[in-house]
């Protein structure tokens, strides 16, 4: 007989929900107190039993934003789960078909699920045949015992496969018109991507019973947009990203806002301030600060927008450039293994994704080679744009500083750096791998300041300290 499993909940409900919450904060969902109050509360007024009503009021209570519904879900699948172990039989008239000699009849298993996704409302059905794939078609024996796959639960279903059969189970007149037929082509791609994260939903649960809820949280949950690796996001994660950049650009811009105001006071001037403390036998009480110097500071942009970092120096390029107003110049200047301005394609009457678009269309940024040359990169911003790095100029470059295994031509930027006011170099890679294989970041970081700016929090946090006031 299996082993059951038993519900962890040791502190009851009100302690499982404060680890509900735990969960959301780790995942980078911000609840506070208040929130964590008003759900409990929630708790005391609806029926447990209707777990989707349950859903829903604590989203309500707990989340800010409808971009930290996904990550909201997945960890609601967890804590929340729909069963505990194999599910029971909710559907009698569902069962897994299979041939005469016991192993599963995928032909038939494949027409029962175009059937039941051609179906209006296939509800509870579709759950049970979910349940059903699996626990007896995606278990598989690890070293530490049995576990559960959704690659191996779907592997011979192939749901991407049945397009066809659910459009002709959704029963489309001969004459129907192109739109109701692009209509329907959606709808059954939809019904396909719902059965398919069902059964990755019912697989985090079953592992989550084996292996903790926490652990698979940790990896098979989705971080919000603003924690994905910039090297590792999908093109799905980017578009948040970019979709995002407005509302981070408003969260830095009162950030420097803040900083400019606390600066307006300026540094204390201790020759003053001494002089002015003989009044008081030589005790310091009246501070006199020196006159802050008015003007912002120009802003030099260097950025690779090769394909390896693309993402990250695109969004940093859409992000400083919604940031512009905040300084009395921007210039962008990107490269793949040459150098060329491009601050032209980022003007206020300019979408910022036809700016990035624009780069490689008509910017000089790609030579014959096409990889990623730092060091023929800085010398020839040097060369070309000589007046473009000035004491008042606060240069900012963008890289992973692979240079594959070429020279990275140190003293041209380490004159840089010395002409500039401030000087910072942001790299989206981990610390770890600095210096591996053609990463000449060690190298450059003991020229430059270098920074790690693996998603967008880190470099939004990392923007807001450096960025001159």
């Amino acid at each position: 007989m299996a082993e059951q499993p038993t519900l962890h909940a040791p502190h009851g409900i009100p302690g499982h929900l404060v680890g509900f919450v735990e969960a959301l904060r780790t995942r980078g969902i911000p609840v506070g107190p208040s929130e964590t109050v008003d759900a409990g509360r929630v708790l005391t007024v609806l029926d447990l039993m209707d777990r989707e009503v349950l859903r829903e009021g604590l989203a309500c209570a707990l989340l800010r934003r409808t971009t930290h519904r996904t990550t909201f879900d997945g960890l609601f699948d967890l804590w929340f789960p729909v069963a505990l172990g194999e599910r029971g039989n909710w559907a009698d008239d569902i069962e897994i078909p299979r041939t005469p000699d016991g192993r599963v009849d995928i032909p038939e298993l494949r027409a029962m699920l175009a059937e039941l996704l051609a179906k209006e409302d296939p509800g509870p059905e579709l759950q049970q045949l979910i349940g059903q794939l699996v626990e007896q078609m995606g278990q598989y024996q690890s070293a530490r015992g049995p576990s559960f796959s959704a690659y191996q639960a779907l592997r011979d279903v192939q749901p991407q496969t049945l397009l066809a059969k659910i459009l002709a189970g959704l029963g489309l007149p001969a004459d129907a018109s192109d739109f109701d037929t692009e209509v329907a082509r959606r709808q059954a791609r939809q019904r396909i991507e719902g059965f398919r994260a069902g059964v990755e939903a019912e697989t985090r649960r079953r592992v989550a019973e084996r292996i903790g809820r926490e652990r698979v949280a940790s990896y098979g949950v989705a971080r919000q947009a603003e924690d994905v690796d910039f090297l590792r996001a999908s093109e799905r994660e980017l578009a948040e990203l970019r979709r995002s950049t407005q509302r981070l650009a408003r969260i830095l811009a009162s950030r420097l806002a803040a900083r400019r105001r606390h600066s307006k006071r300026g540094e204390i001037d201790l020759r003053r301030t001494l002089r002015k403390s003989m009044s008081t036998g030589g005790v310091p009480i009246d501070l006199v600060n020196r006159k802050p110097k008015p003007g912002r500071p120009d802003l030099v942009l260097l950025c690779d927008v090769s394909g390896s970092v693309a993402g990250f120096s695109n969004f940093t390029l859409l992000l400083v450039s919604a940031l512009r107003e905040q300084f009395s110049r921007v210039r962008i200047f990107a490269f793949v293994d040459q150098v060329d301005e491009v601050t032209r394609f980022f003007d206020p009457h300019t979408q910022l994704d036809e700016s990035l678009t624009r780069i490689f269309a008509e910017a000089d940024v790609v030579g014959l080679d096409g990889h990623s040359d730092y060091g023929a990169a800085l010398n020839g911003f040097a060369d070309r744009f000589p007046e473009a790095v000035t004491s008042r100029s606060s240069l900012l470059i963008l890289g992973d500083a692979r240079t594959n295994y070429r020279d990275p031509r140190l003293a041209t930027l380490a004159s840089l750096v010395e002409t500039a006011k401030h000087a910072h170099w942001l790299n989206p890679e981990a610390t770890t791998h600095w210096g591996s294989g053609d990463s000449a970041a060690r190298k450059y970081a003991e020229i430059v300041e270098m920074h790690e700016c693996r998603s967008a929090r880190q470099l939004t946090e990392v923007v807001s300290r450096l960025l001159p006031v």
